[in-house]
């Protein structure tokens, strides 16, 4: 009627024990989320991160004359470059300061539009 431990036992002797070793590793969900980390990093991560190197240096190495696009879509020439600051002539006698960090796009002197 109650069941007794040698009916609870499966044929190797154990009561439901986990396995140990690489099958009990392999077995758990770690895993897949070792994997899916792995394939997360190469493919979304590191291109970001180079994406974002390539920019930084494209915008550091700006200089007088190239035409400069800011974060707030407003287009000029660079007329004078400081360590932080670019100033940027968007017309005939208008200039405006904006800092390094807000350009979005550097385009060497004389290059034409990437849309043209």
């Amino acid at each position: 009627m109650f069941a007794t431990p040698a009916f609870a036992q499966n044929a190797a002797g154990t009561a439901g024990a986990p396995a140990g070793g690489l099958a009990g590793f392999l077995a758990s969900p770690l895993p897949m989320m070792i994997a899916v980390f792995v394939i997360f990093y190469f493919l979304v991560i590191r291109p970001q991160q180079k994406r974002a190197k390539e920019q930084r240096a494209t915008i550091d190495a700006v200089k007088k004359g190239d035409e400069v696009v800011t974060g707030g879509g407003i287009l000029g020439r660079a007329t004078k470059v400081d360590a932080d600051s670019v100033e940027v002539e968007v017309a005939p006698g208008v200039k405006v300061r904006a800092l390094k960090s807000t350009l979005l796009e550097v385009r060497a002197a004389g290059s034409k539009p990437a849309n043209d």
